[in-house]
């Protein structure tokens, strides 16, 4: 795949939005390719993190363990998602574990080159900071309206 093909797709993934041509050329730059193998796994749930994923072409499948330890399927992914964004801002584990539902690439961006261009380029740390604060205040909202409903109705809990 071409530098350019890699810079449309960084674009079109919404934590990247408001990037420049540069920003995306420096992560389309420094991330590495891989391919996976239909029916083999990205990524572990548990696993040490410290990288994002940005499907470039292909489709996985997400899935995490339940209490008893059987498989539950969270949902698929496809090329222009982000897997495991969290890693590449600090350092965290897997919560689930994605498999390769057709042979399928990726580009790995690493935590320390996103760092960099962190210390690079302050706007985008403040530009995720912003994202984060959004999508922290929406996931809390979320939650209150959840207790809420509880608190109306406690025979739910």
């Amino acid at each position: 795949m071409a530098l350019t093909d890699d810079i449309t797709i960084l674009s079109n993934v919404p934590l990247f939005e408001g990037f420049s041509d540069d920003m995306l050329r420096l992560i389309a730059f420094g991330a590495e390719r891989k391919t996976i193998a239909a029916n083999h796994p990205l990524f572990h749930e548990g696993a040490t993190a410290d990288s994002a994923f940005v499907i470039t072409s292909g489709r996985f499948k997400m899935m995490h363990r339940d209490r008893k330890g059987k498989p539950v399927k969270l949902g698929e992914a496809k090329a222009g998602d982000l897997l495991g964004e969290m890693a590449i801002i600090s350092a965290t584990n897997r919560r689930m574990t994605v498999m390769a539902m057709e042979d399928s690439e990726v580009m790995r961006i690493h935590r320390p080159m996103f760092r960099r261009m962190m210390e690079e380029y302050p706007e985008i740390a403040a530009m995720l900071a912003k994202r984060i604060r959004t999508n922290l205040g929406a996931m809390l909202g979320e939650i209150n309206n959840m207790a809420s409903r509880f608190e109306e109705n406690p025979s739910k809990i």
